[in-house]
């Protein structure tokens, strides 16, 4: 009775086709392949890997893949002296398939590096600080403007040495009031690093 192994090889040579035309196309090997066909499990770490890739190589030469992995069971699940080698996973890739991992890893790396060096940005940067409205500096006829500002949360904002108090998304307001002429804005913001910002505005009532 035929061996899985030489039944493979056998239509495989059947159709043709060599061991590399063959490793195109599934993805496995040249060299996991020939073990196969020589019935050599002792490549493999599990029983598992040579199932999937027996389904893969019977389906690709038009086999009955359930028959196939039958037949494997049937001769070899009850052989308990079967040394599996570790490492099937660097084995069971090919060339293509090992750069595709290689380069997904490194591509994980680079961007964990990038989100740190960004972190670590943030962390050394002075809080940023914006007004929102009001959205122009000169007025007419009015008494008092209210200043709407946004920073980091966890900032502590002073304005003419009093503390203001933002909200959970950061918005602060504070009431200027507006004298004829110039009037000066002074923001000051220290971050949760101890860095400072200060950002001055100008008001002008006519």
């Amino acid at each position: 009775m035929l061996s899985v192994g030489e039944i493979l090889k056998k239509e495989r040579e059947r159709q043709g086709l060599s061991l590399k035309q063959v490793e195109k196309e599934i993805r496995v090997r040249e060299k996991v392949l020939a073990t196969i066909e020589a019935n050599d499990w002792t490549l493999f770490s599990s029983k598992i890997y040579i199932v999937g890739i027996l389904k893969n190589y019977s389906s690709y030469l038009k086999l009955d893949s359930d028959r196939i992995t039958a037949f494997f069971r049937r001769d070899y699940e009850r052989i308990d002296d079967i040394t599996f080698k570790k490492g099937i996973s660097k084995n069971y890739l090919n060339p293509e398939t090992k750069k595709f991992v290689i380069s997904g890893i490194v591509l994980l790396f680079l961007l964990f590096f990038l989100y740190f060096g960004y972190q670590l940005k943030l962390y050394f940067s002075p809080p940023l600080v914006t007004i929102v409205s009001p959205v122009t500096s000169t007025f007419r006829s009015i008494e008092q403007i209210k200043i709407v500002g946004k920073t980091e949360k966890e900032a502590s904002v002073m304005i003419f040495g009093e503390r203001v108090y933002q909200n959970k998304e950061g918005i602060f307001e504070y009431v200027l009031p507006l004298k004829k002429g110039k009037n000066e804005l002074n923001i000051e913001v220290t971050g949760a690093n101890g860095k400072k910002t200060i950002l001055q505005k100008q008001f002008i009532l006519e």
